[in-house]
């Protein structure tokens, strides 16, 4: 279970191999219906949605390059015949696109913001600016998003409307969050998981002040009964993502305190100040402990130089 949690979580804990090397015959893809043509996939990676009909297939997010076969054999099990035309890329981290290129030799056209083709062109260091680091190799030249866009888009098959809308300075800072308007159901990637603390890539442009405001953006613009599908973790209602984002604004607000009376990092772990929230969002052997998310939030508010903008 340990090995699993890390593997979906980034592998930012995991040993450096490359993604490919990991022993896949085991994963299984679960399938939840959402609508008619509309499904959440939860393998190893992070969550899938897969609207399907006679246009073809749209994914949001593909995991990793070693389950492409299970994703394609899951979606003929659920009747989508027609091959994938498009894949929307939530985040650059691999968890999320190291099927790209799979997916991409097969047809599909694969779609991110400008700056998360940036980042998988050129690779870098994902981390939460503390304790919580991984380098990220580049994405081959096949794997890189053939569209890209700035603010928003909208594709329109298999009778839907499906938006795309780039929420700044969030998870990353090239972040898409994905509307099925018409299902009233919203992929929200790694804004919103429900692991526990969520990993705040501080080092590829991240910020909790991002995620604060799109998670309220989400809440306020999606109607009542919306489902939400979170970068990983089972499917949740709008309830569980007030709850979140209370968190979110909670958390954040006590570790700002802390900066403005002069308090140190240090300080502010040794006196677990996030405490109250760790027997709910730090479970054991969890992929963020308190710890790593006081950092999160204290190098999002107080930035670390390290921290490298994807534009170039």
């Amino acid at each position: 279970m340990r090995r699993l949690l890390v593997l979906c979580c980034l592998v930012a804990l995991a040993p450096a191999v490359p993604a490919q090397e990991e022993d896949y015959s085991k994963v299984q893809i679960k399938s939840t219906p959402l609508s008619a043509n509309l499904f959440m996939l939860e393998g190893v990676g992070g969550n899938v949605a897969a609207a399907t009909g006679p246009d073809g297939v749209l994914l949001v997010d593909d995991e990793f390059a070693g389950v492409a076969d299970k994703i394609r054999a899951a979606l003929k099990g659920l009747g989508a015949d027609q091959a994938v035309r498009f894949v929307v890329n939530t985040h650059y981290h691999y968890d999320h696109t190291d099927a790209n290129l799979a997916f991409a030799q097969a047809g599909a056209v694969v779609i991110g913001h400008d700056n998360l083709r940036v980042r998988l062109e050129h690779g870098g260091v994902a981390g939460n600016g503390g304790s919580i680091s991984k380098e990220m190799k580049a994405a081959p030249a096949g794997a890189l998003p053939a569209v890209t866009y700035l603010n928003e888009l909208t594709l329109h098959l298999n009778g839907m409307d499906v938006r795309v809308h780039h929420y700044a300075r969030a998870h990353t800072d090239g972040d898409s969050v994905v509307f099925f308007p018409a299902a009233h159901v919203v992929h929200m990637g790694d804004i919103y998981v429900r692991y526990g603390f969520p990993f705040i890539d501080v080092s590829s442009g991240g910020n909790v002040r991002g995620m604060i405001a799109a998670c309220a953006d989400v809440l306020r613009t999606v109607p009542a009964g919306t489902r939400v599908i979170p970068g990983h973790g089972q499917l949740a209602t709008l309830d569980d993502l007030r709850e979140y984002l209370k968190m979110l604004e909670d958390t954040t607000a006590l570790v700002q305190k802390g900066i403005k009376a002069g308090q140190t990092l240090d300080q502010m772990k040794k006196d677990r100040i996030l405490g109250a929230w760790s027997a709910r969002y730090s479970p054991p052997k969890g992929f963020v402990d308190t710890d790593a998310f006081t950092e999160s939030l204290y190098y999002s508010l107080n930035p670390p130089l390290r921290a490298v903008s994807a534009a170039r």
